[in-house]
């Protein structure tokens, strides 16, 4: 594997890994607390909300 076909790969595995996070974090927050707004300001905390959750409840 070359170093341009390894950076891609490192480049794709992080850009899902962020958009997954977001997501799970948004779901987490409106089945929650049934409010859009709070989803979203979650969304934008991403892993943080998601870790906190996990920790809390």
């Amino acid at each position: 594997m070359s170093t341009l076909e390894t950076k891609k790969t490192t480049k794709t595995v992080v850009k899902s890994g962020i958009t997954f996070g977001t997501c799970l974090a948004m779901v987490i927050s409106y089945t929650t607390w049934h409010s859009v707004g709070w989803a979203i300001f979650h969304g934008l905390l991403s892993w943080v909300y998601v870790i906190y959750f996990v920790l809390r409840y």
